[in-house]
């Protein structure tokens, strides 16, 4: 099975070809812009393809990061997710950033629990425990910088991501990225559920001014 896989939830703008079969990577484009997604995620798309010699149809499932991240960004992947598997009637999956950060993790932990974390700002992180084995052992959520260190003492684990290491976390290993290859990986596991949305663990920071706010009739 081939797996296109599409990330734009924090600062990459990346796409991968995925070949279960060969266990292989057979293209894959990064670029890391923070902004701009929308612009860029198509060509992204292309220019993957392209490397691997594929049509713009050549791929069996598509894999999309649904955040937690930006929430501009986690909305521009999922909706040409959305739109590509509805062009090309392709399933599509979706694969959350903490659960890629935490597969990222276990390759790291020698066994023990991994706590995944990344800076959500305004004081808070979004946080995830997962078992040795891969469970999770906690929901996704949004945690005071200052209740990571209860979460990950409860369940003996590992701290790694953006989130722990700006709420003052020992940090077991430098884990703070999602790789393209991880939401491709878990994306050929993943049991399709209906149509694919974000994951919003809170309110977008920006909001419309109530003063200029329109009156509906």
């Amino acid at each position: 099975m081939l797996i296109l896989a599409l990330d734009t939830a924090q600062a990459d703008c990346a796409a991968c070809l995925f070949d279960t079969t060969s266990d292989d990577v057979l293209a894959r484009t990064v670029e890391t812009i923070g902004k701009g997604h929308a612009e860029r995620l198509m060509a992204v798309i292309d220019e993957t393809l392209r490397q691997a010699g594929r049509a713009p149809s050549g791929f069996d499932r598509i894999a999309v990061n649904i955040g937690p991240g930006s929430f501009t960004g986690v909305r521009v992947g999922v909706s040409t997710a959305r739109a590509l598997a509805l062009a090309t009637r392709t399933e599509c999956v979706g694969v959350s950033s903490l659960s890629a950060l935490g597969f990222q993790a276990r390759k790291r932990a020698e066994g023990r629990a991994v706590m995944a974390t990344i800076d959500a700002r305004r004081g808070e992180a979004y946080a995830q425990v997962f078992g040795a084995d891969g469970q999770a052992l906690t929901e996704p959520s949004a945690y005071a910088y200052d209740a990571l260190d209860g979460l990950m003492r409860r369940h003996d684990a590992l701290a790694f991501g953006t989130g722990a290491d700006v709420a003052g976390l020992e940090i077991a290993g430098d884990v703070t990225r999602v790789e393209i290859e991880t939401v491709a990986r878990l994306g050929a596991v993943a049991r399709p559920q209906g149509p694919v949305s974000p994951l919003y663990l809170r309110a977008p920071d920006a909001r419309p001014q109530a003063g200029y706010a329109v009156a509906r009739r």
